[in-house]
């Protein structure tokens, strides 16, 4: 992996923060807020810094508001990517990465919204950061969703989008060494092959890679930023999971 774009910008992790709770769900403990009287669900999967990120958690709020039951599980298990040298940020991902892969994530993914449905509910959405994107490109090679959103991702590849079968769309930022727009480029021109397929391909101006879940609450820009894509998040999924 090339980088420490990836890295960048790590949350201050805190269990205790959002308007929702934790509980288990799937076998996974879930950051979980919204009514669970909702047949709509949206899954938010976390990048390598886990479910704890204060900035997601209150995403999760957000889109909860707009009567969704939201869940954000932690697929990482109590162990997020720690960055243990700053100059370095990247020095032991590759270890860490063995014991995290996607492949593990997209398994255990399928269970929650299986724990989901057994609880009433009838449409699933997901959206991942990062690392989750791959995870959500993944289940949406399956009907298991009903639609994708991916958010400045990592580790996902044109063959990748050969395979979806949902609605999709991808948040890509203009300055991303994970994903350069050049790469989400490609993945658009594989999806505008697919007439099957429906999908939204947006490359947001002078942000980087994270700036979702990792900006500075302080940063009025950074904030807008992030605000402009929950909206086209929110609106994607609402479109398709009803």
């Amino acid at each position: 992996m090339s980088g420490p774009q990836c890295c960048s910008n790590p949350p201050v992790l805190d269990s205790s923060c959002g308007a929702g709770h934790v509980e288990k769900l799937g076998g996974l403990d879930s950051y979980v807020t919204g009514s669970p009287d909702s047949k709509l669900a949206i899954l938010l999967i976390s990048d390598v810094f886990g479910y704890d990120a204060p900035n997601l958690r209150k995403l999760a709020d957000k889109c909860a508001t707009a009567g969704f039951f939201v869940v954000v599980p932690d697929f990482l298990h109590g162990d997020p990517y720690v960055i243990k040298n700053a100059e370095s940020p990247l020095e032991g991902f590759d270890v860490w990465f063995k014991d995290h892969g996607t492949d593990k994530g997209v398994v255990e993914a399928k269970s929650v919204i299986e724990a989901l449905k057994s609880k009433g509910v009838s449409s699933v959405g997901a959206a991942g950061f990062c690392w989750g994107a791959k995870v959500v490109v993944d289940l949406a090679k399956t009907d298991i969703i009903q639609a994708g959103v991916l958010l400045h991702p990592s580790f996902v590849t044109n063959e990748d989008f050969n395979e979806v079968k949902v609605p999709i769309s991808i948040l890509g930022a203009e300055i991303d060494i994970m994903t350069p727009a050049e790469v989400v480029k490609q993945f658009e021109a594989v999806l505008a092959r697919k007439s099957a397929v429906e999908f939204f391909v947006k490359i947001f101006p002078k942000v980087e890679h994270g700036w979702t879940v990792r900006y500075d609450v302080g940063d009025e820009e950074a904030v807008k930023k992030a605000e402009e894509a929950r909206q086209d998040l929110l609106e994607w999924i609402s479109k398709y999971v009803k």
